[in-house]
């Protein structure tokens, strides 16, 4: 019998652990945002691109979907192989996900109509006398919750809430100021109509990808690589910079 040595035996097991890691197909989620929309029937915006750039990068076979952020959270949460994006890294999810890494900082604000004189904030707990709209299991709809906010409406996405603000429904929006100038514009609204109240200084954290924790620790590696040679080239930055 011909003995095989060692290091074709090492060779071909890498080649199949290669094999089995590009043939899992990764659900990489999201919700419609600033930084991620349907373009037609295409998933697109800038942190689509830098998902694509990065699984293209890692040899990975992927799928994109937009689900309302309830849905995709879940996925994520329940299902293995889903990459959810993107998600703000919290002390209460540190243990939910497996981290890939951060696109770009986070920092919310509410707003109100310019108009709405009568509502006068000057801190979270004079925000609590209003109404504030919130996107079901969103980071600031627990954030809201932990801090005992108790007039939250919860909408599936954010451009329900946009349109109830317009509309006099509710009171206060918590947003990025890209998503505010974005969502208001759909809605038929000028951006200046809107002001920003006071920023919500308990999520200034990142907005990342992250990976379920039911996803192999090999996949989720292959990632972390790919994305850490894009982050260090400046083109996690490039392709993220118009997405302000």
């Amino acid at each position: 019998m011909k003995t095989i040595p060692h290091g074709a035996w090492l060779a071909a097991l890498l080649m199949l652990l290669c094999s089995a890691v590009r043939a899992e197909t990764i659900q990489a989620v999201t919700e419609d945002s600033l930084h991620a929309f349907m373009d037609g029937d295409k998933v697109s915006g800038p942190a689509t691109a830098v998902v694509e750039r990065t699984l293209n990068a890692a040899g990975l076979e992927y799928q994109l979907a937009l689900y309302p952020w309830a849905r995709a959270y879940d996925m994520a949460l329940q299902q293995p192989n889903v990459l959810i994006y993107l998600i703000l890294r919290t002390p209460e999810r540190e243990q939910l996900f497996k981290w890939v890494g951060e696109v770009k900082p986070y920092k919310a604000y509410l707003y109100k109509l310019r108009q709405r004189q009568d509502i006068q904030v000057n801190s979270l707990e004079d925000a609590k006398r209003y109404s504030i709209g919130v996107v079901r299991d969103d980071v600031r709809h627990a954030y809201l919750k932990s801090q005992g906010f108790t007039k939250l409406f919860v909408a599936p996405q954010n451009h329900n809430n946009m349109r109830q603000l317009l509309n006099g429904q509710i009171d206060l929006l918590p947003l990025l100021e890209g998503d505010a100038k974005r969502l208001s514009k759909e809605a038929g609204a000028d951006f200046t109509s809107l002001e920003q109240v006071m920023p919500l200084d308990g999520l200034i954290t990142g907005l990342y990808l992250a990976y379920s924790n039911a996803t192999e620790d090999a996949i989720v590696e292959r990632t972390r690589r790919a994305f850490e040679q894009l982050r260090s080239s400046g083109e996690i930055v490039r392709l993220m910079e118009n997405s302000q």
